[in-house]
């Protein structure tokens, strides 16, 4: 295995095993990309306060996300067709997740379904589904999350129009992919991914083939996919989806304070601050930026997540301080997966964990539980996006 020091490692490695299309379906944002660069360059403006003679034996990162045990507070994120940078992508994923002590978060996108999944792993995992309109599919959904002990919902609120994505349309990035003879040239040079892919019968989206009305193979996919989505979503919507999932619900694509009141509202037990990684809106603020505006409206009523930006530990611990309950890493995970399956994963759990355990140390504290904003250096109008940094 090469030496894996950081993300960046995992990432560039996973240029280089990846075909292109998927590669740049993770790395890349809608438009001209703003905010996907600004998430991660934000978190640059905070710095961290260096503590010492400072009593650092008996550190801990285990903490709680919605009651549940955490080695660290980070989750893996919904990631749709993770099973396309990997073979059985979702399954792997899922495993190191597990064995790492962290929760993992299935995308309704997936290739791997709910059972897929399921079948492969001991513990409970995490299920993420999109607002859409077919009211019978959504409740059957539910009901086979159920049936996977799944212990939460997370459902995706921004994504009722979907943000041009440049780079997808050129390589034919669609549902069902459009392959073309530069895409499929490309993937014929990607050796090792080919052959896990041909040793796989998961090509297809598991959530959706053979389950959603009128889509019994991945040819009639492309028309659902199109009309699937909900454009009238509004939050009495979102309320009775927490009536038919009757547990845990995360609300996922929260960036204004206002709209983090309506979650807190219908009764969300966490929502997470997250701009889709930059998918969506292209000029809208960075997360983190975001983050503190929404602490400050709804911190004391529900958990408050972070996404979208993390590319380290200390992204992790900046987060944290500032008010997060958990965040959740996808691009990260998907560097290591892409890069070298299950154990890529495990690679950047481990790579994010000793950062924030090492950063958390040198910044004067032990337990994650303690990590606060004494920690950091926030700059002045930081959490206000007409305040130029």
């Amino acid at each position: 295995m090469p030496v894996i020091t950081n993300i960046e490692d995992l990432r560039r490695i996973y240029e280089r095993r990846t075909p292109r299309m998927f590669y740049d379906y993770a790395e890349s944002g809608s438009w001209t990309e703003q905010t996907f660069r600004e998430n991660t360059s934000d978190f640059r403006h905070i710095r961290l306060k260096q503590r010492v003679a400072v009593d650092m034996d008996n550190r801990s990162t285990k903490t709680q996300m919605i009651g549940e045990d955490v080695s660290m507070p980070v989750a893996l994120a919904p990631v749709g067709l993770t099973g396309m940078q990997s073979a059985d992508g979702e399954i792997k994923a899922a495993r190191a997740a597990e064995k790492f002590g962290v929760p993992f978060t299935l995308s309704t996108m997936s290739i791997c379904s709910i059972e897929d999944v399921a079948e492969n792993t001991t513990k409970p995992f995490w299920f993420q589904v999109y607002t859409l309109k077919d009211d019978d599919f959504m409740r059957r959904l539910f009901d086979r999350a159920r049936a996977a002990n799944c212990s939460a919902i997370v459902v995706t609120v921004d994504l009722q129009v979907l943000g041009q994505r440049h780079k997808d349309l050129k390589n034919g990035l669609s549902a069902p992919p459009k392959l073309t003879v530069k895409s499929v040239a490309n993937m014929m040079t990607k050796v090792q991914w080919g052959l896990g892919m041909l040793g796989t019968k998961r090509r297809f989206f598991g959530n959706i083939v053979g389950h959603a009305k009128g889509v019994s193979d991945p040819s009639s996919l492309a028309t659902w996919t199109a009309e699937a989505f909900d454009v009238s979503l509004d939050w009495d919507r979102i309320a009775e989806f927490k009536k038919w999932w009757g547990g845990k619900l995360i609300v996922k694509g929260i960036m204004d304070a206002e709209d983090a009141r309506r979650a807190a509202d219908i009764g969300a037990d966490a929502i997470i601050v997250s701009n889709h990684g930059g998918r969506q809106l292209d000029g809208a603020v960075s997360s983190i930026r975001a983050l503190p505006a929404i602490i400050d409206a709804v911190g004391d009523r529900m958990e408050v997540h972070f996404d979208s930006g993390i590319r380290s530990g200390q992204d992790v611990l900046k987060a944290v301080a500032l008010g997060a309950k958990g965040t959740y890493i996808g691009r990260a995970f998907t560097y290591g997966l892409g890069a070298m399956g299950e154990a890529g994963v495990t690679r950047a759990l481990e790579v994010i964990h000793k950062e924030l355990d090492v950063t958390m140390a040198l910044c004067g504290e032990t337990d994650i539980r303690n990590v606060g904003p004494h920690m950091l250096y926030v700059p002045q109008g930081f959490g206000d996006p007409t305040v130029p940094l």
